[in-house]
């Protein structure tokens, strides 16, 4: 571009910041119209330089717009829109003294110019007979049709707005929105199109597209009616349309800027449609016509000019806008390419590119409105630009010719520039930066559903813990069972507890989770000392898919141990340093960072440590054990001759405790499984020998998920007695038969008894036996008592016996007060006989 720009100065306003936009609009001939946001408006004559009239608006004045038949003039306020005539104004300033160069005419307009009562209207239009105006409701803009002959409401539509004055910034400069129509160049002109054809340059405000780039922007259906398109450009930075001539349309979004839109229009050949946002985003809109037919479409070209951009506007391939501190210019011609297709699609990006990188500066400042330029008769080729600066002040702009060796020499700078960039920026293996990023992205995503399965889990475990009563055993869908066994290692019994692990749920135990079991007895051994006896265990494992299951096996006690019964709690553990996997050595804090997730309890007892074989066994069993010869010698010699040993035969089991039960009840509950050819699944009948059932599942299942290792029918058994051998060496004898309780009414019983050397075993034993029974009274069927008057009995005769054992416990009592404790072996004979005395004497359970 050869020499600087000219700037003149026309006249001065004295331009007050408002709260609306400043704008400049086309006006009757060669005189232009100007609202600075104050309540008047002016009339200026380019042509004899001078301001010719002032019009006095009852609010301020927030736009123009010139009839095209130029016989009305629109203005815009905050009460509504007013129309003043041309003959009125022009005879106005006709009638003026000859003094007039001292001063220009002055207009009030009155109420009764008012056309439209609508509060808030920013922007007005004119498209043929149609006046559209845009105003500010609340939280949504609002574009209404009016007719300009009668102004009868045609139709109004609504657009909620995410940037609305509130009522404490309504005296702050806001952006007024943009609001122009758009014409397919194929249209014919009609009444609701510019008076001027669409080979002439339109009108301000009145734009025309190339008919392809038309119909891709707004539709097919919009392209066949030949319908002119209003579109507005609103503060919050959406870019809506809407047609004119299409019945049942709505007001749609066709581009977001993100920022206020400050200008919005096409270029002289209609190639391109061009947006301005405020902080310098520049938006183009291309039509591409290389290729096949499937492949066209519109180019959407983004990118960012210096900013910020505060007014603008277009003549034909050149964009002119001002920042506050500089006017600029931007070339956004295509220019002349050989290529076709996607090549050019290309190069055409690349040069817009670059041009947007590096605008031309005019070196002119302060300016906060533009009109379309105009071409300078006197001078061809030398384009004149209005523009109102923060001032106040009226300035003519004289650009200079843009010849072609300048456009050159922009280009090569352009291409230069845009090679170094190209140069950079293929630094480095894009490739592998691609492949890092792919890689890490599958990772992040691993990860994501691993925590997924993880929470689900949590969830699945937790539901029951926190609900009022917990799901029993078997509803858990994750959940642990188990069952005891004897192994011999090192010429040392010692009893394994298998456990399993079930995953009944519908997901996946993956990588990170432990099975953590805690063992501890219920009562610790007065040995102990309150020292805490409790041992863990922890099982790591990889996946455990749904219907899986996994068997870990612990020591439980060795022989001779009577710390018993012993509970197993079994929990998950996830470790979180399991999910970022090899990122987590970097994290130490995150090494110890667990979750646990309770599962289940279990609880083993003395019935799951026998050691159940023939009586001559049992006798075996015990005698090896005996820590020199001498001593097995003594206890073989006291058990010929009939003594009360501790570990002999039956002779000297003196302990004994005994547990009464229903016979009706065991038969409910007892079912058997008979299979024949005709039923191969099998039916449950009552058991035969009730006794013989009732030994076998007392020692091969058990309450609360644990079993014995032995099968019921691999029990050795003579009749219904069991010999064994306890956790504490000592020989066990159980016993099951019927008897038969009550005079007057008999009821049919069977009656457990346990005996043994030990009473420890003995406690142990009754203890377990009565918490299976627990588990048959849960699984019989409700029915009413039918011996009443045998269960009185028994309540009887217990009352007494417990009345004189509580009298025996005060006795012992008061006397080992008053002998200062030397009868503390007679105490505990004392306690030892009325134990006994509860064990032998049990209710009868029905």
């Amino acid at each position: 571009m050869d020499g600087r720009c000219a700037v003149e100065t026309c006249a001065e306003f004295g331009f007050a910041r408002t709260s609306c936009t400043p704008r400049i609009r086309c006006g009757f001939g060669t005189d232009v119209l100007l609202c600075t946001g104050s309540d008047e408006a002016y009339v200026f004559s380019t042509q004899e330089r001078k301001l010719k009239a002032v019009l006095q608006c009852p609010d301020p004045v927030s736009d123009l717009v010139v009839s095209h038949d130029k016989q009305r003039l629109y203005v815009a306020c905050r009460s509504g829109v007013y129309c003043v005539s041309s003959e009125l104004l022009l005879s106005r300033v006709k009638g003026s003294p000859a003094d007039a160069s001292s001063g220009p005419s002055e207009l009030k307009i009155s109420s009764e110019s008012l056309v439209i009562a609508e509060e808030g209207v920013l922007s007005l239009l004119l498209v043929g007979s149609v006046l559209v105006t845009l105003s500010q409701r609340d939280a949504s803009w609002m574009l209404a049709l009016y007719k300009s002959s009668n102004y009868e409401k045609l139709s109004s539509f609504s657009q909620v707005s995410g940037d609305v004055n509130s009522e404490e910034t309504k005296t702050e400069i806001r952006r007024s929105p943009v609001l122009i129509c758009v014409h397919s160049r194929d249209a014919t002109p009609s009444s609701s199109s510019s008076n001027s054809s669409s080979d002439e340059a339109p009108s301000q405000g009145h734009f025309h597209l190339d008919p392809f780039l038309f119909k891709l922007l707004f539709g097919v259906d919009i392209a066949l009616a030949k319908s002119p398109v209003i579109l507005c450009g609103l503060p919050d930075g959406c870019v809506c349309f809407v047609p004119l001539l299409l019945p049942g349309s709505r007001l749609r979004v066709l581009h977001s800027l993100e920022q206020p839109v400050v200008f919005v229009g096409s270029s002289g050949p209609g190639r391109c449609l061009v947006a301005v946002g405020e902080l310098g985003r520049v938006v183009l809109m291309k039509a591409d016509k290389g290729g096949s037919a499937e492949g066209r479409g519109n180019v959407l070209i983004e990118g960012c000019v210096p900013g910020p951009v505060v007014c603008g506007c277009v003549d034909k391939n050149i964009v002119y806008y001002s920042t506050g501190s500089d006017l600029l210019l931007l070339d956004i011609s295509e220019g002349k390419s050989g290529e076709e297709g996607q090549g050019k699609d290309e190069e055409t990006r690349r040069k817009m590119d670059a041009a947007l990188q590096s605008p031309t500066s005019l070196n002119v400042c302060r300016v906060v409105a533009l009109a379309p330029p105009t071409c300078n008769t006197a001078a061809p080729g030398v384009v004149e630009l209005l523009g109102l600066s923060v001032r106040g002040q009226l300035q003519r702009m004289r650009l200079p010719v843009r010849t072609e060796d300048s456009r050159l020499s922009s280009g090569s700078d352009s291409q230069v520039g845009r090679s170094v960039r190209d140069l950079l920026s293929s630094i480095g293996d894009v490739c592998e930066r691609a492949s890092v990023l792919k890689t890490s992205i599958k990772s992040k995503n691993q990860i994501l559903q691993h925590l997924n399965q993880v929470l689900n889990i949590s969830f699945l475990l937790m539901a029951g813990a926190n609900g009022a009563e917990p799901p029993p055993l078997q509803e858990n869908p994750i959940r642990c069972r188990a069952s005891t066994s004897w192994s011999r290692l090192l010429q040392e019994d010692s009893l394994t507890l298998t456990c399993v692990l079930d995953n009944s749920s519908a997901y996946v135990l993956e990588r990170g989770w432990t099975l953590s079991i805690t063992v501890f007895p219920l009562c610790p051994p007065p040995s102990a000392g309150g020292e805490n006896l409790s041992a863990n265990f922890s099982f790591p494992f990889q996946s455990l898919h749904p219907g899986e299951t996994l068997d870990v096996s612990l020591p439980l006690a060795a022989a001779g141990e009577s710390s018993f019964p012993v509970t197993v709690s079994c929990s998950l553990l996830f470790s979180l340093a399991s999910l970022l996997g090899e990122e987590a050595a970097n994290l130490p804090a995150l090494q110890s960072s667990c979750i646990s997730l309770p599962l289940n309890t279990l609880t083993v007892d003395w019935l799951h440590a026998l050691q159940v074989s023939s009586p001559k066994a049992v006798q075996e069993k015990i005698t090896p054990h005996a820590t020199d010869a001498i001593e097995a010698f003594l206890r073989s010699h006291r058990i010929r001759c009939g003594g009360n040993a501790e570990g002999g035969g039956e002779g000297g089991l003196k302990y004994s405790a005994s547990v009464r039960v229903s016979a009706e009840l065991l038969r409910d509950t007892l079912m058997v499984v008979k299979s024949s050819h005709l039923d191969p699944a099998g039916t449950k009948t009552a058991p035969e020998n009730v006794c013989l059932s009732l030994l076998e599942w007392l020692l091969s299942e058990g309450p609360g998920g644990v079993t014995t290792g032995q099968k019921g029918d691999q029990i050795p058994m003579r009749g219904s007695v069991v010999h064994a051998q306890s956790l504490n060496r000592h020989a066990v004898k159980l016993t099951a038969k019927e008897v038969n309780v009550g005079v007057e009414e008999s009821l049919n019983t069977v009656e457990v008894q346990v005996h043994s050397s030990s009473i420890a075993a003995v406690c142990g034993l009754h203890h377990a036996v009565l918490r299976r029974v627990q588990t048959l009274l849960q699984r019989a069927p409700e029915r009413a008592a039918s011996t009443k008057r045998v269960q009185s009995l028994g309540l009887r005769e217990a009352l007494r016996r417990a009345e004189h054992l509580l009298q025996q416990i005060q006795q012992s009592r008061v006397s080992g007060v008053f002998s200062g404790g030397a009868s503390t072996e007679q105490m505990s004979r004392t306690l030892l006989d009325v134990y006994r005395e509860l064990r032998e004497n049990p209710l009868l359970i029905i």
